[in-house]
């Protein structure tokens, strides 16, 4: 049974007309009105691939007529197909371009969290090169508020999920706001089943293609042409974790990437190196250790160590946090649910013994 309802208006202009709450299984109507400057291809997408994802996302049926949309369903998700419509002409006027994957992230925002989309996917971390630079999780911004108000942070998740690329991003803007005089970039000098020594050339010839995910990041970031003379001057500097041995990093924005290669050790080392005005930032992801003989992670061990400390803030991201293709995350969860099988005879057999024969 369908019902009209008194129009409101939304923050962003749209006008929305919800259905009053009702005890037990109802379908209702809702209205949203698209404003006139927005067109409507830049909402639903281009042969509306935008509104063919919301249609697959949502037990409700969506209809257009010139810039009114009508949303039959549940009270439920009649109400989240509405906030999504608010919340996409909101990132619309704020100038974001809207995307599937956009789409689909501010869909399970509305369903996970009481995030909105549109503060999470407009927040502008770095614009170069005609590109801007945005978190595109909840965890993803709340990682990006913490390097603003911790003086270290560590960001732990797995592969994808953006840690060293808006920790850098974060870097390049501190930089360009003349908030820190230099960046410092560094990791472990630990190989993914290779040896360094193995490698043809001198060391630095050989820690150079370890160290390329660090500058294929900068040259996303900031003009190529400038990054060999900021370089040159020292106010980006790329190297190995054991050059940071007997420094005081005063001024700098550092980064620490590929932390679970950290013996604890080297981990009290780096961590030691922190100087006045100094903003250090710890990435890394404890499923991917590559260290020999079972050493512990100092990225394990420093959580334990440091939890609860004030301005030292831990971020956690996951698998719903990653931004690569959907495969990565899908064989994230694959191998962690692998993991935790393979663990739970291990631990059974590995348990004390009962007493007695």
């Amino acid at each position: 049974m369908s019902e009209s309802y008194e129009p409101r208006s939304a923050p962003n202009g749209a006008q929305t007309s919800e259905p009053p709450r009702t005890k037990g299984p109802s379908r209702t109507q809702a209205k949203v009105v698209i404003p006139d400057e927005h067109s409507m291809v830049a909402i639903l997408g281009s042969r509306d691939e935008l509104l063919r994802v919301i249609e697959g996302a949502f037990r409700a049926d969506v209809h257009v007529r010139g810039n009114e949309i009508t949303i039959s369903g549940s009270p439920e998700e009649s109400g989240l197909v509405v906030r999504l419509f608010e919340e996409m002409v909101e990132l619309v006027r704020s100038g974001a371009q809207l995307t599937t994957d956009a789409v689909e992230r501010s869909i399970a925002m509305l369903r996970m969290s009481s995030a909105r989309p549109a503060d999470v996917l407009s927040l502008d971390i770095l614009s170069s090169r005609g590109r801007t630079i945005r978190p595109k999780t909840v965890n993803q911004k709340r990682y990006v508020d913490a390097i603003d108000r911790h003086t270290i942070v560590f960001g732990i998740g797995p592969a994808g999920t953006g840690k060293t690329y808006l920790a850098m991003a974060k870097a390049v803007k501190a930089l360009q706001a003349k908030e820190v005089n230099r960046i410092i970039l560094t990791r472990p000098a630990v190989e993914a089943g290779e040896r360094l020594g193995f490698l043809p050339g001198t060391l630095y010839e050989k820690i150079d293609p370890y160290l390329r995910p660090l500058y294929d990041a900068l040259h996303d970031m900031l003009d190529p042409d400038s990054i060999p003379r900021l370089m040159a001057a020292g106010t980006i500097e790329v190297a190995p974790l054991a050059y940071m041995r007997g420094r005081t990093l005063n001024d700098a924005f550092i980064i620490l990437d590929e932390a679970q290669n950290t013996s604890p050790e080297q981990m009290k080392m780096f961590l030691t190196r922190l100087g006045f005005n100094a903003k250090i930032v710890v990435t890394g992801d404890v499923t991917q250790i590559d260290l020999p003989g079972g050493q512990d992670s100092g990225l394990k061990v420093v959580q334990d160590i440091l939890e609860g400390i004030p301005d030292i803030h831990f971020c956690r991201l996951t698998s719903a946090d990653v931004v690569r293709h959907k495969l990565v995350s899908d064989i994230i969860d694959a191998y962690s649910r692998h993991d935790l099988a393979t663990a739970e005879p291990h631990a059974i057999k590995g348990g004390k013994r009962p007493r007695g024969r």
